[in-house]
């Protein structure tokens, strides 16, 4: 992948530096300018406003859609989920300084909070057909939705604070329960 070297590109690397350092509200953008090495005026001729800024920075986010086909054993949802949970993992995991900071801002910024309140439903969606790929006729009259919504709500509590805890193995203790409930 060839790096963008561009001002535009330069000035939201920094912000998203700054931001996840020292929050939004307490990073100027006239450190933001200075981080990017360009001059004040361009960061506000690309961003005519410092939540712009943070907006371009949520269009960021790695796209969280798995291919369910990628991750599905017909037959078995609990692993199945385990190959879902360990995708979102990863593309989580490419953007260590962006979700940190996302998930920090969600708290005052309601663009960050529409964007990650999508980004969960999407989620939800993903996990509720990977269990109906997997679980086929064998889930046919379960609670599928709520099932899915509360994986998203595990998949999501880890991104946003147990991935900062050591790892441990209660993910795969949570899908396997799911997995039976539904078997």
């Amino acid at each position: 992948m060839v790096e963008d070297s561009s001002a535009r590109e330069r000035i939201l690397r920094a912000a998203e530096e700054l931001f996840a350092e020292s929050g939004f509200d307490a990073t100027p953008t006239s450190r933001v300018a200075e981080r990017a090495g360009v001059p004040k005026g361009l960061v506000h001729y690309y961003f005519r406003r410092k939540p712009d800024l943070l907006a371009a920075l949520v269009q960021r986010l790695p796209d969280g859609a798995v291919d369910a086909r990628r991750v599905v054993v017909v037959g078995d949802i609990a692993e199945s989920l385990r190959r879902l949970v360990a995708a979102l993992d990863a593309r989580l995991d490419a953007s260590p300084l962006l979700s940190h900071l996302l998930w920090r801002e969600a708290d005052t910024h309601s663009a960050v909070r529409d964007a990650l309140h999508a980004r969960y439903q999407l989620v939800v969606a993903q996990i509720r057909q990977v269990i109906l790929a997997a679980g086929g006729a064998a889930v046919v009259g379960k609670d599928v939705d709520s099932a899915s919504a509360l994986v998203a709500l595990a998949v999501s509590y880890r991104h946003s604070v147990a991935r900062h805890a050591p790892d441990d193995d209660r993910m795969d203790q949570e899908l396997t329960f799911v997995a039976a409930a539904l078997g």
